[in-house]
């Protein structure tokens, strides 16, 4: 049981920076909120703390109908959010990608713009 003393020691140091910086990140996260508390401006005028969602103000009714575009345009930004989450990847190994790798991405790129482009001519990104 004694030859395992080092080891263990040598595993624990090796987890001191993780250590170190969760006491800073935990450390500095408290500083702010404490700053917050303490500088925070009391009274807020009435505008500030008014309900506002969704680009209009708030109604009585929560069974109101939403417009079509509010649904639209969050679809189209997951669709081109989730096409950067494939390029990164894709992009950081260009270099070990065969051609099959390139031309594959090449045509998802060219989907993507060809669906941008339908999007774009039938005026679903313009906001009247």
């Amino acid at each position: 049981m004694r030859g395992k003393e080092p080891l263990v020691e040598e595993m624990l140091r090796e987890y001191l920076p993780i250590l170190v910086f969760l006491a800073v990140a935990i450390g500095l996260g408290l500083v702010l909120i404490l700053a917050a508390v303490i500088i925070a401006v009391r009274n807020p005028d009435p505008e500030k703390v008014s309900a506002y969602e969704c680009g209009f103000n708030a109604f009585d009714d929560a069974r109101m109908k939403f417009d079509v575009r509010f649904y639209l345009v969050s679809i189209l930004f997951i669709i081109f959010d989730l096409e950067i989450a494939f390029l990164f990847p894709w992009a950081v190994g260009f270099r070990d990608l065969s051609d099959l790798g390139f031309w594959s991405m090449m045509i998802f790129l060219g989907v993507l713009t060809i669906g941008f482009a339908y999007e774009w001519k039938k005026g679903a990104l313009e906001w009247e």
